[in-house]
């Protein structure tokens, strides 16, 4: 997924869990309730996607950046 489809993502889920606190408002039903728990768990895995799909576009894949920082290394080990 893409930055901007990760985001569109999250302004939905974002919605609907809105609506599910405002039905949540008029009564307990835990029902509502642990569907606001999954959406909160599905929005902390979108954000945490969304951070790291911005550092690789910024930075690179992980793999090169931990080659390009272990090149580094020896190299200062060897000066």
């Amino acid at each position: 997924m893409t930055p901007n489809q990760i985001h569109d993502t999250i302004e939905q889920l974002s919605e609907e869990r809105q609506e599910l606190w405002q039905r949540l408002s008029d009564g307990l039903d835990p029902a509502v309730k642990d569907e606001i728990k999954e959406i909160d768990a599905r929005l902390q895995e979108l954000w945490q996607s969304l951070r790291m799909e911005k550092a690789r576009l910024r930075f690179g894949e992980r793999e090169e950046i931990v080659r390009r920082a272990r090149a580094e290394e020896r190299l200062e080990r060897a000066a």
